[in-house]
């Protein structure tokens, strides 16, 4: 060590308020900038140091303050918090060579909810929330009404991911439409883009937090699924099951639903299976007339229907009404 510092190190030692002064000093010289890098959500950070400041570009960017201000800053003065960390890496890339795809037959559904909830028990959730929905669905007043199960559609062309302003929200190689609840700020731009309204936000409810407090996730790889979502202050969704699908498990709602009503399977392997029974995707597809649901949108969904024709039950209207508060 130096003279010069062993000096100044004993000036400090003897003259507390002059340290005191010199930190203060310190931190005014960047005081007007870090003033205007909070963000709602604590989505920006403010990074500042006396090494960094040589390295500032000129280069301005907008951020929008905790009052509601837009302030221009440069560039390399701010980070996202996940930026040095990214949450779930190998969840964003996906499984290779893998091309994940659901088929859901109307004719077979019956609104048993085992689907819904054995989807709730997998995530955590209580009622009203559902990522996995069934709606009762009437073509015209002439035709007779059908149960439609749905949740996310996974898009190959996802709107979600485009308006997503922190890349919470993204498409893997596997067709899977994914959320990191770690990046998520909150501010439902997502939820606004869906055309399917496949999206949740959790609002705290003080139910559910008690019951994730008392039920931690993920005790064990059975019965629930590993991917972290749902977090206070975030968007949630239906997420496939990424943690049974990638040892070769089917998602839940599909092994839960006591009529087959649900297929999933591989794109690139063209077949499909409801645990039980195996078809041939491309096949299946032709036969049954299968569509997406807004095809006219260019979402294209990774979800098809087939018609419900040839159906294994009657319609019986619900006796209780479901997902109305949510």
């Amino acid at each position: 060590m130096s003279e010069h510092t062993e000096n100044s190190h004993k000036n400090e030692e003897n003259n507390p308020s002059d340290a005191t002064e010199a930190g203060r000093r310190k931190f005014l010289k960047f005081g007007v900038l870090a003033a205007g890098l909070s963000v709602v959500g604590g989505g920006l950070q403010k990074v500042f140091s006396d090494e960094s400041k040589s390295t500032l570009t000129e280069e301005k960017v907008k951020v929008l303050t905790a009052e509601g201000k837009v302030v221009e800053v440069n560039k390399n003065a701010i980070a996202h918090p996940a930026d040095n960390n990214l949450s779930h890496l190998t969840e964003r890339d996906g499984i290779p060579n893998r091309k994940f795809i659901m088929v859901i037959d109307l004719a077979r559904c019956a609104n048993a909810r085992k689907c819904v909830e054995g989807c709730q028990k997998m995530h955590n959730l209580l009622p009203p929330i559902e990522y996995m929905k069934v709606r009762k669905m009437q073509d015209t007043p002439l035709t007779s009404p059908y149960w439609f199960p749905t949740a996310c559609y996974h898009c190959d062309n996802p709107p979600c991911t485009k308006v997503c302003p922190v890349g919470a929200t993204f498409k893997r190689s596997d067709g899977i439409v994914g959320i990191d609840s770690d990046r998520c700020i909150g501010c439902k731009f997502c939820m606004a883009a869906c055309p399917y309204s496949a999206r949740t936000f959790n609002f705290g409810r003080p139910e559910q937090v008690e019951f994730n407090e008392s039920h931690p996730k993920c005790d064990t790889q059975e019965n629930c699924c590993v991917t972290n979502g749902g977090a206070v202050g975030t968007v949630s969704k239906c997420d496939f099951c990424p943690s049974h699908v990638a040892e070769g498990r089917l998602p839940t709602c599909i092994t839960a639903c006591p009529n087959g009503t649900i297929f999933f399977g591989d794109e690139l392997e063209d077949v499909v299976t409801n645990g039980e029974e195996t078809f041939r995707l491309k096949k299946l597809l032709k036969d049954r007339s299968a569509y997406r649901e807004m095809e006219e949108l260019g979402t294209k969904p990774r979800v098809y229907f087939l018609p419900p024709v040839k159906r294994l039950f009657p319609f019986e209207d619900a006796t209780k009404a479901y997902n109305t508060e949510e």
